[in-house]
């Protein structure tokens, strides 16, 4: 149990390296169109007359459908990170596939796997 423990860290450490990694990449180079994208997509997702509960699993959802799988990983997170529980994310999976079709079933299971690690984290 203790080496998938391990893997579980290593995954989201992993994901969560990267994304900071590049993100500073990407803020580096100046690009004022990158940085107000950036900026608009924070204020998004802050709490207004949605809770910001329901607008990250909104993103999850298009992210989902999308097929984009580090999204997929932030929405997970910062769902968790909110207090979603497990229920609700499986709900949100759920909805997210008979939106995306059948397409989507791969990105669910990396989802969960994911989502499995950061539980054991």
């Amino acid at each position: 149990m203790n080496n998938q423990n391990n893997n579980s860290k290593q995954l989201v450490d992993d994901f969560n390296s990267y994304r900071e990694r590049m993100n500073a990449r990407l803020m580096d180079d100046e690009n004022k169109v990158m940085k107000r994208i950036f900026a608009v997509d924070t204020l998004a997702y802050q709490e207004g007359a949605l809770p910001e509960t329901t607008k990250e699993l909104l993103g999850l959802v298009a992210s989902m459908v999308l097929r984009c799988d580090d999204c997929i990983k932030y929405h997970i997170q910062r769902a968790h990170q909110l207090g979603i529980n497990n229920e609700q994310l499986m709900e949100t999976f759920a909805i997210a596939n008979v939106v995306g079709g059948t397409i989507v079933i791969p990105h669910t299971r990396k989802a969960v796997e994911f989502l499995d690690a950061l539980n054991a984290k």
